[in-house]
């Protein structure tokens, strides 16, 4: 292989996520794994062969269940996030919280973007690789898909003016490696600094993007498609889901239905600021 083709593959390989190297030799995942050794035969005179094994917990185990449950976690980034006054101190804080794990693998942690006291609030799920490395949310693809639609209902991020501009966050606040979905876990971590930069901001409006900010921020299950361009109330601030850039970019005849929610964000908005 040419150092041009090999170049191309590797620029293929990270347009498709795949960004890390997990080991350095392949694994065979089809071969069946050695048997393990057998044990011994003969076993030491007087001893009781038929007698079960019981399997005892260590002594200090709940001392090591009390050391998980106070270690940095979701208690901790709660605890962290309520000491937060303003977005900068939320910042600051996810810069010094090292107990999320995505934070090990990612470059640049990705909080927020747009004007902080825009009325109008975008939240959508994690950073991909793009704004991993701008250290913004929305700023790849999608993103331009992004300000095209609020373009259209005369917002933008860059506005100076608070009625017409926009401030963008996320549910998770570091990329996942390859752009895997994030776990429970990781998502809980976050949650606590969202919902903190929400009490904050008090933007006036709330705009969901896609399932995961919705489902996390209303308590609902349902997918996207049940939810999108229905109102919900969060503590007293209309929130709006909707359908994630991403997902329009593969499904474009979907487009219309996400067109649909953001005249509708257009009328709340104009109808608010009256």
């Amino acid at each position: 292989m040419r150092a041009a083709e090999a170049a191309a593959a590797i620029e293929w390989l990270v347009e498709m996520g795949a960004d890390e190297i997990i080991g350095s030799t392949p694994v065979n995942r089809l071969v069946m794994p050695p048997p393990a050794p057998a044990a011994p035969a003969s076993r030491p005179a007087g001893s009781v062969l038929n007698r079960p094994t019981l399997v005892r917990p260590a002594a200090n185990a709940p001392e090591m269940r009390g050391a998980a449950q106070a270690s940095p976690g979701n208690s901790d980034a709660a605890a962290l996030a309520a000491q937060c006054a303003t977005l900068a101190d939320i910042e600051q804080a996810l810069l010094r919280f090292d107990a999320c794990p995505l934070k090990k693998t990612a470059t640049n942690l990705c909080f927020a973007d747009g004007n902080p006291q825009a009325q109008v609030m975008l939240i959508g799920e994690a950073p991909g690789r793009d704004e991993d490395i701008q250290g913004k949310p929305f700023v790849g693809r999608s993103g331009q898909l992004l300000d095209r639609m609020l373009t259209a209902i005369g917002l933008s991020r860059h506005a100076e003016s608070p009625e017409n501009s926009v401030y963008i966050s996320n549910v998770i606040f570091w990329r996942p490696p390859g752009n895997r979905t994030p776990t429970d876990q990781e998502t809980l971590m976050c949650l606590p600094f969202l919902r903190r930069a929400i009490e904050i901001k008090q933007p006036r409006l709330i705009v969901c993007l896609g399932a995961t900010p919705t489902q996390r921020l209303i308590g609902k299950s349902e997918g996207i498609l049940k939810l999108r361009g229905r109102w919900f109330d969060f503590g007293g601030i209309p929130l709006l889901a909707t359908l994630h850039p991403a997902y329009l970019l593969r499904q474009p005849a979907q487009k219309r239905l996400a067109w649909c929610d953001f005249l509708s964000l257009q009328q709340k908005h104009k109808a608010d600021a009256h």
